[in-house]
C-alpha cells in the first residue's frame, strides 16, 4: 500500500527517505476525513510522528505546496521529554525541508534566551515541552494567536510525569477553531477527560494491534538467582551481540551499581537518571548514536522519550511495576519494522508477578535458563568465523608478514594467538546457574483478598443489597464488577488493586473484596465511587482485562473452623486472635 496522495514537496522527501509504504498508524490517520480532530492510541515506534506530520500539512499550507512567510507559529507539538522533542523536530526537519518550513525546539535545559531569539524572526512549527512552552507563553515569547495546529504526542507520558496544569495551560491559550492531534500509547481516564474537554467532535482512531504490544518484539523470561542479576545481563549481552540495548532498572542506585559492574566487564556503557544534568545527558546519547557505546543502564523516568537507532535488546534487570510500563520499555525495540528482543530476568519468589505482567500486557514469552558460558563460547567460535576481519582480501604486506610467521610458528600457534587476540576483545562469560522452573501449583479454593481497614467493606462477605445499576450492591455499601482475567492468567490482588484504580480513576480505598476464580476476578467498589468507576471504564471499554458490572454478587466462600485456608486473605473486620503468653 503506497502513501496516500500528499503535496509534492512532502512526497519527494519521503522519496528521499525511501518510504514506500506507510505504517498501520500512518495509514489510520491520513486515511481519515480531513481537517478533523484526531484522538490516536498507537504504541511508541510506530511512525506517528511522520503521520502527524503529514496530517497538519493541508492544515498549514492549504493547496499551496510551500509554506507561507514565516511569522507568528502555525502548528506547536508538545512532547514529554527533551530527546523526544528534538528526536520529532529532526523527523519534520527532513519531512517539510522541501516546503521551506521553519521549524524551532523549545526545551528544558537549553538556553531560553537563544529560544525567545529564534521565535522572534518568525517559525512555522513549534516543538516543545509542556514546562519550557508554557514559560515562553507566560513571558510572551510565543504568540499563539496564528496557531492552526496543536499535536499532544505520548500524552499519557506527560500527565504521568505532572505535566496536566501545564498542558491544559498551553491548550487554553490556543485558538478555539485549532486542530486538536493527541496521540497516547494508552487511552486513560485522564487522556480521555483531556480529549473531551479540548477536543471538537473528536475521531478515535485504535491502530490494529496496539493493544497486544508490538509484533516486532519477542519476549523472553530468564529465570536467574538473585544474586546473580549482573551475571546474567553479562551474558545476555554477549549472547545477543546487539549493537546496541538498554538494560533498565528501578533505582537510581541500581544504575550506578549495574553501569560500573559492566565498565569492569569491558562493556562500552553509558547511564542515564535523574541525577544526570542535560549536557550529561546529551552526551550519553549521542555515544550511542555514534556507536562509542553500545549499551545504556537506564531507569524509567530517565528513558522515556529517547530514540535509539539500532537498539535490538531491552533487558529488564528489575521487573517494572505495571504492564503499561514493561509496553513502555519494550517499545524502545522492535521499532519501524526491525526486530527486537525484550528479556524480563524473574527470580522464583517473583515469577507470579512477572506472569501477571505478561498476562496483562497480552506478552507471550519463552521462559529459559540464562545463557551460559559455554553456550557464548561455543557461539564465539561461530562468530569468528564469520568475522569480517577473515573475508576482507589480504593485501601483500599482510601476506608477506603470514608467510614470515609460518616460517617460524606453526599454523596451530599462529591461529591460537589469533584467537586470544579475538576473545581479548570480547567480555568473559559469567557462570550462572538456574533456578528451574517452578513445580506446578496445587489449585486452591477460590482466593479473596478483603479489606482489613475499610470500614465501608466489614461484614459485606457476599451480602446482597441494594447499590446503583452497576452491580449488586452488597449490606456493607459496595457495587460487584467484574473481569476477564483469573488464576489461568496469574491474577494477583497486588498487582491487580493499583490496575482497579487507574483505569477507575478512583483510590484504593474505594476498592473492597478482590476474589480471583478460575476464569475471571469479581472486586467490589464503594458506592460513592461505583457510579464514577463504571463510566471510567465505560470510556475504556477496548483497554485489556476487560471490565464491567457483575450481574451478581460472587458465591459467599466457605467459612472453616480452623479459619480461612492456606493463602487466604483474613476476612475483613476478623479480629486476629492475640497470641497466648508463654507461661
Amino acid at each position: 500500500m503506497a502513501f496516500p496522495p500528499t503535496a509534492p514537496s512532502l512526497a519527494r522527501a519521503l522519496a528521499e527517505r525511501d518510504y514506500q509504504d506507510p505504517t498501520p498508524v500512518q495509514s489510520a490517520v491520513l486515511e481519515a476525513e480531513g481537517g478533523r480532530d484526531l484522538l490516536v492510541s498507537a504504541q511508541t515506534g510506530s511512525g506517528k510522528t511522520v503521520a502527524f506530520g503529514l496530517a497538519i500539512a493541508p492544515t498549514l499550507m492549504g493547496d499551496a505546496d510551500a509554506m507561507p512567510p514565516a511569522a507568528a507559529p502555525l502548528a506547536l507539538i508538545v512532547a514529554p521529554t527533551r530527546e523526544l522533542a528534538l528526536q520529532v523536530e529532526r523527523e519534520l526537519a527532513w519531512l517539510y525541508k522541501p516546503t521551506g518550513a521553519r521549524i524551532v525546539s523549545c526545551v528544558g535545559g537549553m538556553d531560553a534566551r537563544r529560544e525567545a531569539r529564534a521565535l522572534s524572526f518568525g517559525v512555522h512549527i513549534v516543538v516543545g515541552t509542556p514546562g519550557r512552552l508554557r514559560d515562553h507563553l507566560e513571558r510572551r515569547n510565543l504568540d499563539p494567536s496564528a496557531l492552526r495546529a496543536v499535536v499532544l504526542d505520548e500524552a499519557d507520558e506527560m500527565l504521568d510525569l505532572g505535566f496536566r496544569d501545564d498542558l491544559e495551560f498551553i491548550l487554553q491559550t490556543t485558538p478555539e477553531e485549532r486542530r486538536t492531534l493527541l496521540f497516547s500509547a494508552t487511552l486513560p481516564k485522564g487522556i480521555v477527560t483531556l480529549a473531551q474537554r479540548y477536543q471538537n467532535d473528536a475521531l478515535r482512531i485504535a491502530v490494529a494491534g496496539g493493544s497486544r504490544g508490538h509484533t516486532d518484539i519477542e519476549y523472553r523470561a530468564v529465570r536467574i538467582v538473585p544474586r546473580e542479576v549482573e551475571h546474567a545481563v553479562v551474558n545476555l549481552l554477549r549472547f545477543y551481540e546487539p549493537p546496541s540495548a538498554l538494560v533498565f532498572a528501578n533505582t537510581r542506585e541500581t544504575v550506578r551499581h549495574l553501569q560500573s559492574a559492566l565498565l569492569e566487564r569491558g562493556f562500552s556503557t553509558v547511564s542515564l537518571s535523574g541525577e544526570l544534568s542535560q549536557n550529561e545527558r546529551n552526551h550519553a546519547l549521542q555515544a550511542l548514536r555514534d556507536g562509542r557505546a553500545r549499551v545504556c543502564v537506564a531507569t524509567d523516568v530517565a528513558a522515556r522519550g529517547i530514540d535509539l537507532p539500532g537498539l535490538a535488546l531491552v533487558i529488564h534487570a528489575d521487573l517494572p511495576n505495571d504492564a503499561e510500563t514493561l509496553q513502555h520499555r519494550s517499545g524502545r525495540t522492535g521499532r519501524a519494522g526491525r526486530k527486537g528482543v525484550s528479556v524480563l530476568l524473574v527470580p522464583p519468589a517473583r515469577r507470579r508477578r512477572a506472569e501477571g505482567l505478561l498476562a496483562v500486557a497480552k506478552a507471550e514469552a519463552v521462559w529459559a535458563a540464562p545463557p551460559s558460558a559455554d553456550e557464548i563460547r561455543k557461539l564465539d567460535q561461530e562468530r569468528m568465523a564469520g568475522d569480517p576481519l577473515l573475508a576482507e582480501e589480504p593485501s601483500e604486506d599482510d601476506l608477506a608478514m603470514a608467510k614470515t610467521l609460518l616460517e617460524q610458528r606453526s599454523a596451530e600457534e599462529v591461529a591460537a594467538a589469533l584467537v586470544r587476540v579475538y576473545r581479548s576483545r570480547l567480555p568473559a562469560p559469567e557462570d550462572v546457574t538456574d533456578p528451574g522452573s517452578q513445580p506446578q501449583r496445587k489449585p486452591r479454593a477460590d482466593y479473596e483478598a478483603a479489606p482489613r481497614d475499610r470500614d465501608w467493606a466489614r461484614g459485606n462477605d457476599g451480602g446482597q443489597g441494594g447499590g446503583h445499576s452497576g452491580g449488586q450492591g452488597s449490606s456493607g455499601g459496595g457495587s460487584w464488577f467484574r473481569m476477564n482475567i483469573g488464576r489461568r492468567n496469574n491474577a494477583d490482588p497486588r498487582w491487580l488493586l493499583p490496575m482497579l484504580c487507574r483505569r477507575g480513576g478512583v483510590g484504593k480505598g474505594d476498592i473492597g473484596a478482590i476474589r480471583i476464580f478460575d476464569r475471571e476476578t469479581k472486586f467490589e467498589v464503594r458506592d460513592t465511587a461505583a457510579r464514577q468507576f463504571e463510566d471510567a471504564i465505560r470510556k475504556g471499554e477496548n483497554a485489556e482485562p476487560r471490565i464491567e458490572p457483575a450481574s451478581e454478587a460472587p458465591p459467599r466462600r466457605p467459612r472453616y473452623e480452623d479459619g480461612p485456608g492456606r493463602g487466604d486473605a483474613p476476612a475483613a473486620g476478623r479480629p486476629r486472635r492475640p497470641r497466648q503468653a508463654e507461661a
